[in-house]
């Protein structure tokens, strides 16, 4: 199923207070997702709800991946684009009156369905924001490794879901922070892809792209970045996303939707990359975590043994949520622990 996504953020609260230092580059720096959600304020519908959101997603605004959590959890084949090809809504009971799912369906995610945006402040808003430019790279990484594999028509989509769906949603937020403005670049990259793969301006135009997105990341100060505490947060949104993407990829057992598992790929293989950059931290904060987190990264690599799917698939959706919630929980106490110590 072709798609195009991004996810949003909306989150409950909590304060997460971070361990320090780690790397300087934006692409070792890159932090993660909810170890503890932070605190938000409900606005009007104009706004967009957060990438990896734990919380209610916004059937009127959500994007595509995100809507995928639906599809992953219901098992309804190509519900995302369902849900999105009937808005706007009214209530979140309109998926049923409109036929879109049945009440029985429904009833299954009633509690994370919302037609109410919410606003975020603080660290919740970078979170936000370092997620959505983690989707980006996740998705240029896998892009990269197709077009070096000689399979441009599969790196397409991954090349435009950044500018299709996920500029959009950060755009607001680039601007605030008075990021310059690169949607022309990935267009840019998007348009000779398309035409002209085998132009040599491709890979120029490609390296452009990834180094407009890591100066997006950049905006954030450094000291921010280099929080641990912070980092897992992002990662965590990546996993999520990451998670209910290999759920829509996967039916019977099977590969099904190879653009799904590609993003998967993708968003697992960045947030992995962005744990290397405070592995050596977090060991020294807690060990025991550090060795769940590691080993679960490990196994999670395993499930995505390269960029072309295999026949079959590795692990079942399953057996992926069990390490994703592994890493999660153990990222919680990593932030516990340092918590903790910063009251004494």
């Amino acid at each position: 199923m072709i798609k195009v996504r991004y996810i949003c953020l909306a989150a409950a609260a909590a304060v997460i207070v971070t361990l320090s230092s780690c790397s300087s580059t934006p692409t070792a720096e890159n932090p993660s997702a909810p170890v503890a959600s932070p605190a938000t304020e409900a606005v009007s519908n104009n706004s967009h709800s957060g990438h990896g959101s734990k919380e209610k997603i916004n059937i009127n605004t959500a994007i595509l991946s995100e809507l995928d959590k639906f599809e992953a959890k219901l098992g309804v084949p190509a519900l995302s684009n369902k849900i999105q090809a009937s808005r706007p809504y009214g209530s979140p009971e309109d998926l049923v009156t409109k036929k879109v799912i049945t009440q029985e369906q429904f009833d299954q995610i009633k509690d994370q369905v919302s037609v109410q945006e919410v606003a975020l402040t603080g660290e919740a808003k970078d979170v936000d924001y370092m997620s959505k430019l983690g989707l980006m790279k996740g998705h240029l990484l896998v892009a990269r490794e197709l077009l070096d594999q000689n399979q441009p028509k599969q790196a397409e989509p991954h090349i435009g879901h950044p500018v299709e769906e996920i500029y959009v949603d950060v755009e607001d937020q680039l601007n605030e922070r008075k990021v310059k403005e690169f949607k022309t670049t990935l267009v840019s990259l998007q348009d000779l892809v398309k035409s002209s793969p085998k132009d040599s301006k491709v890979k120029t135009n490609f390296t452009s792209s990834v180094q407009a997105v890591d100066g997006a990341i950049a905006a954030l100060p450094e000291s921010q970045r280099s929080k641990p505490g912070f980092v897992l947060q992002v990662i965590n949104e990546l996993l999520d996303s990451a998670n209910s993407e290999y759920g829509a990829a996967i039916a019977n057992g099977k590969i099904t939707a190879p653009i799904e598992y590609q993003d998967s790929r993708g968003f697992v293989f960045y947030a992995n990359d962005l744990y290397k950059g405070i592995s050596s931290q977090v060991a020294q904060a807690d060990p025991e975590a550090h060795k769940a987190i590691d080993t679960s990264f490990a196994e999670l690599i395993k499930v995505w043994p390269a960029a072309i799917p295999p026949a079959k698939a590795v692990k079942t959706p399953s057996d992926v949520t069990k390490l994703v919630k592994t890493i999660e929980e153990n990222s919680q106490k990593v932030v516990d622990k340092s918590n903790t110590q910063a009251q004494r």
